[in-house]
């Protein structure tokens, strides 16, 4: 009984080591877009969760365009009035190394309208739709590799005038830190780009889920391809079990072994050429496993590895260099292309024929540098301030990507912060309303500053004066009122200041009044209560802030007291007439008179004690 017990305790002790150390599950968010609820997908019932204040656009039910999308009946959509630019913006996401997601579809009963539209991660930009995209399965989504390090993802879709952004899904998926890890190159700074992600000698399209690979793999998409031409390979296929293949850091799944491509005597260099965009570098995987029955060993089957005519690696020995048969081998190499086509070449040495498995391409891209934070929440406070319009698209980031600056924001990249900033506002005549909020002096690279010709109300924001590098202010024609504030004087750098067409009064800062000796253009008219410069009319005396509110303190308190004092008079006036025509009325009625006094005698007569006076009757017992 003893040695029993003991050996459960031990059972349990090794599961509670093992349960402790094992690594929790990677972080997943899917969201099914437009749908107003949560949802799961057969066959690996995948949870979805609604579409909820992630962003703007208009729901819409939904038209898969290829067999690969998930199995969503909505979608959203961004028409162009919603802005040309539009986000999802995720938040609580934890830090880490995610695979990004997003498929794309059409609008239910229009599927001949295929819009054209990018999108971009982070600010940057990761895919743009071309023509055709909807009959090609590897183009019905985009796919990153990415850093998020800020605890929150911006996914945005920019419109090119061809079509609105439409959207079924979004799929962030944690993957492991060192995920594709290609070289010095690779880093934080770094997004890859998924090109193409093929499984060779099958003609069954699978996710990694789909294979029951491990999740912090992600959930890959494997394009099939069972043969590269007629006649030019023939196809191998194992149900044996494959060694070293979902291990750290990129978890493939073993299945994805169990099938290859093996070339011909008619052909015996295995070849595969795909398109990819001109003038960037590329990252290329290439997986490997000896599952041939005819190969016994290692040494038997060894080739090169070219790309693009290119030797890029010498004498492959996939039995020698995985250890065995059946053993998973993951080559890669980054290569630079000029060329518009991608050319792998497997070119026999000993035994032949080559073998292949897989292909993984990514684009490697480096991220873009984002917006200084504390001033893109400025802009923000700004456009809730002003009513922005939505046609606008201030979503995102307002300067990157770099094709897609936010409408009426200049910007500037400062190289010694690795950020850029907001250097120029140009907002003239847009129609806004609102009134100018105190972040706006967060924008402290601003140089120039046109909001003349809109609605804006309100005062002149003092901060605004802690703008030192503006050189330009055009407030002209709005309804702004107030004063203008003295701080503006300290605005050294400014050479034009446009307050004309508003509702300012007071005194114009001396200190602005100085500067027009020295060149500046300053215009003030068409504001009737400024005084203080030459060409307005001069100010009396001059009041602070603190002695026009004692003023109308006491003028109010004065107002108080007369109203007191007309009512006291008008009260003793009225019961002085009241009294006077009691009196008039008394001096009317003489017989009345008589008559009381005749009353009072023969009362006297009845009771003579009542006429005695007060020390005949004696002492007053009220006294």
């Amino acid at each position: 009984m003893l040695r029993f017990t003991l050996l459960w305790l031990l059972v349990f002790l090794f599961a509670s080591i093992s349960s402790s150390s094992a690594r929790p599950a990677p972080y997943a968010m899917r969201i099914s877009c437009g749908a107003r609820q949560n949802i799961r997908t057969p066959p690996t019932y995948t949870r979805w969760y609604k579409d909820f204040a992630y962003t703007g656009g208009i729901p819409a039910n939904a038209t898969a365009p290829s067999h690969i999308t998930p199995p969503l009946k909505t979608l959203r959509y961004f028409p162009l009035s919603e802005g040309p630019e539009n986000c999802y913006i995720i938040n609580r996401v934890p830090k880490g190394h995610y695979s990004v997601r997003i498929f794309f579809g059409l609008v239910e009963h229009e599927i001949d309208n295929e819009p054209l539209f990018e999108v971009s991660v982070e600010g940057t930009i990761i895919h743009s739709l071309k023509s055709g995209w909807s009959k090609n399965d590897e183009q019905v989504f985009a796919e990153a590799l990415v850093f998020l390090l800020d605890g929150s993802v911006s996914i945005c879709f920019h419109s090119t005038g061809r079509g609105d952004p439409t959207i079924i899904s979004i799929e962030i998926l944690q993957i492991d830190e060192k995920a594709y890890y290609f070289g010095p190159e690779w880093g934080r700074g770094v997004i890859l780009k998924t090109t193409s992600r093929l499984t060779c000698g099958t003609s069954k399209p699978k996710f990694d889920e789909d294979y029951s690979g491990d999740h912090w793999g992600g959930d890959r998409f494997w394009h099939p391809i069972r043969t590269f031409g007629k006649n030019a390979d023939a196809p191998r296929s194992t149900e044996s079990g494959i060694k070293k293949a979902s291990t750290v850091p990129n978890f493939y799944p073993e299945a994805l072994y169990q099938s290859a491509v093996v070339s011909t005597d008619s052909k015996p260099d295995l070849a595969y050429t795909m398109d990819v965009d001109p003038n960037k570098n590329y990252s290329i995987w290439l997986h490997f496993a000896e599952i041939d029955a005819t190969i016994t060993g290692a040494g038997k089957r060894v080739f090169d590895v070219l790309i693009n005519g290119g030797t890029v690696f010498e004498n492959v020995d996939v039995v020698g260099m995985s250890g065995d048969r059946y053993t998973a081998l993951v080559l890669n190499t980054t290569v630079a292309l000029s060329g518009r086509t991608l050319t792998i070449t497997l070119h026999p040495k000993k035994g032949n024929h080559a073998i292949l498995t897989a292909i993984e391409v990514f684009q490697v891209i480096v991220a873009e540098s984002k917006t200084s934070p504390e001033e893109v929440r400025a802009l923000q406070a700004l456009k809730k301030s002003l009513g922005l319009p939505n046609r606008f698209g201030w979503n995102g980031d307002p300067c990157v990507p770099k094709e897609h600056p936010w409408s009426g924001a200049d910007c500037h990249f400062d190289k010694s912060g690795g950020k850029w900033f907001i250097d120029g506002l140009g907002l003239g005549n847009q129609g806004l309303r609102g009134s100018l909020p105190n972040e706006i002096s967060k924008l402290h690279h601003l140089q120039s500053i046109n909001l003349s010709g809109n609605s804006i109300h309100g005062a002149i924001p003092s901060s605004l004066g802690t703008v030192t590098s503006l050189e330009t202010l055009d407030l002209s024609y709005n309804f702004l009122n107030g004063s203008i504030p003295e701080s503006l004087g300290k605005l050294t750098a400014l050479r034009r200041l446009n307050l004309n067409g508003n509702s300012l009064s007071g005194r114009v800062p001396s200190a602005l009044g100085g500067r027009l000796l020295n060149g500046a253009s300053f215009n003030f008219t068409d504001n009737h209560g400024l005084c203080g410069i030459p060409g307005l009319p001069k100010c009396g005396p001059h009041l602070s802030a603190g002695a026009k509110v004692g003023i109308a303190f006491a003028v109010f308190l004065s107002l108080v007291l007369l109203v007191i004092c007309s009512i006291c008079w008008w009260k003793r006036r009225q019961n002085i007439l009241r009294a006077q025509q009691i009196a008039a009325a008394s001096r009317s009625a003489p017989y009345a008179k008589a008559r009381t006094q005749s009353s009072h005698d023969i009362q006297m007569s009845r009771n003579p004690s009542r006429g005695r006076t007060a020390s005949e009757n004696g002492p007053s017992l009220l006294s």
